[in-house]
């Protein structure tokens, strides 16, 4: 009986309070998603990766709704302010612990909103270079030309130079012929093997020219742009196209030479 009065007269003391701090609770968890809903919407419109924006709409979500928690035990008479200075404490200490993360998040933060680069986009840095597969909070992840998949932490990103080559790069290929050879048709037959590649993009147009001069042959440097992931592919592909067509037109492709002459024997001295 003695135990049925405290709980009546705890009621009566608190009630409201509870009703209140219940209230808060409810509201406060569905400001909370709404909060979150609006932040992924808008988040949509700056063209970031599903993963991150999913994961920054809960972070301001569950922020809402710790701020709801923090007014629930306001409600209930809790003090706030003792326990936020120890959660500033606690706070602090993991900051210091998990220092290498959070320098990754934020490095993270700022790639996502400044935006160097996006998937798809062919990057180099750090010695390596490869296609951008995912941007996430912690790591950026890239395919290296091999298939193999190189994770570069983001703080090691932030503060580097950086080379975006983009969703498309420029092969630099080249190809010697004879001085004999009629240069404007070499060039007209690497042209049209160019333009009839399905990989080799019409703008911008590629770049076909005399590039130099060696011992043996007039250098053509031959440099089209194909789309990042059919880089290598277009280039084995071009290279065998210009040995067929070259032997098809018989143009030569000479290999160094070397004259020797042999000089009489000087008469020998009396």
């Amino acid at each position: 009986m003695h135990t049925m009065e405290l709980i009546q007269d705890y009621l009566v003391r608190y009630g409201f309070r509870l009703l209140g701090a219940l209230a808060i609770l409810v509201v406060g968890a569905m400001v909370a998603k709404r909060v979150g809903n609006f932040t992924l919407k808008a988040l949509e419109r700056q063209e970031m990766e599903p993963p991150v924006r999913r994961l920054l709409s809960q972070v301001v979500q569950g922020l809402v709704f710790m701020l709801a928690i923090l007014a629930v035990l306001d409600q209930i008479g809790v003090q706030i302010a003792p326990l936020l200075a120890g959660l500033g404490v606690a706070g602090l200490g993991i900051g210091i612990a998990l220092q290498g993360v959070l320098s990754n998040v934020i490095a993270g933060l700022s790639i996502i909103f400044t935006k160097p680069y996006r998937v798809g986009e062919h990057i180099s840095l750090l010695g390596v270079h490869g296609d951008v597969v995912t941007i996430s909070i912690f790591s950026t992840i890239l395919v290296h030309p091999d298939r193999s998949r190189v994770v570069i932490p983001n703080r090691k990103i932030v503060g580097e130079i950086l080379h975006n080559f983009g969703t498309i790069r420029q092969l630099d290929l080249s190809v010697g012929v004879s001085y004999k050879t009629d240069m404007a048709k070499a060039l007209e037959v690497v042209r049209e093997l160019l333009a009839r590649h399905p990989h080799v993009l019409k703008d911008p147009a590629p770049i076909v020219g005399i590039a130099g001069f060696g011992d043996s042959s007039v250098t053509i440097a031959i440099k089209p742009w194909v789309p990042v992931p059919q880089f290598a592919a277009a280039q084995a592909e071009l290279n065998r196209a210009i040995i067929e067509r070259f032997r098809a037109a018989e143009i030569d492709i000479p290999f160094p030479q070397r004259e020797v002459r042999l000089l009489s024997e000087a008469p020998a001295l009396s």
